[in-house]
């Protein structure tokens, strides 16, 4: 495990075989989870960020950006859209967030949240998962096309197993504790073409 601050994974080209696993997940299932990420990216078309696939669904939890203005996540193979506001060339930190007892999505853009949909009320997130940054799992472990790649950095990637509220902090830098994974400390592995860089500070 190693400590990322300024660091960056560079996705330098578009693959099916490119990508970062990560290695920490749940002890069990999960009823409720907050994932955050830094992205920066010129892609117009469609791209995945963050896939977690289990034997059941490829798409078990899944961060998927259509089109520009547009985010999809996905709990237990189905989805919600928020609308965003369009990226004008920028870092974008997101934070999706799920409970399983009301069903409630959040999504939150730099920090500022989006108004609240519903999905999966009552469902509960196996424990037994792969995932990776990148590119997204059509199958457990693989599966990965072409067409759906990120091309571009990302970085301050972290995940818990509850909802999280105060974004705007996590945005900034604040720490937060008791967490699946965390840039401070995350355990992963580099597959194809991507890169650990120094962040490129604007």
């Amino acid at each position: 495990m190693i400590d990322l601050f300024r660091k960056v994974f560079v996705f330098p080209r578009a693959s099916n075989d490119s990508y970062v696993i990560l290695k920490p997940k749940p002890e069990q299932p999960l009823q409720s989870f907050t994932i955050c990420l830094r992205s920066y990216t010129d892609l117009p078309r469609p791209y995945a960020l963050f896939s977690y696939a289990t034997k059941a669904y490829d798409n078990e939890i899944l961060l998927f950006k259509p089109k520009p203005g547009e985010y999809r996540l996905y709990v237990g193979g189905e989805f919600v859209t928020f609308r965003v506001p369009e990226n004008r060339m920028d870092w974008e930190h997101v934070c999706a967030g799920w409970e399983s007892a009301t069903g409630i999505a959040e999504f939150w853009v730099n920090g500022k949240p989006l108004p609240r949909k519903g999905l999966r009320k009552g469902y509960s997130i196996s424990a037994e998962a792969v995932i990776i940054l990148g590119q997204e799992q059509d199958s457990f472990g693989g599966g990965c096309e072409l067409p759906e790649s990120f091309v571009g950095e990302i970085a301050d990637v972290y995940m818990w197993d509850h909802v999280l509220y105060n974004m705007e902090s996590i945005m900034w830098g604040g720490y937060f504790s008791h967490y699946i994974f965390g840039w401070n400390n995350l355990h992963y592995e580099l597959v194809g073409d991507v890169f650990l860089k120094r962040k490129l500070l604007f």
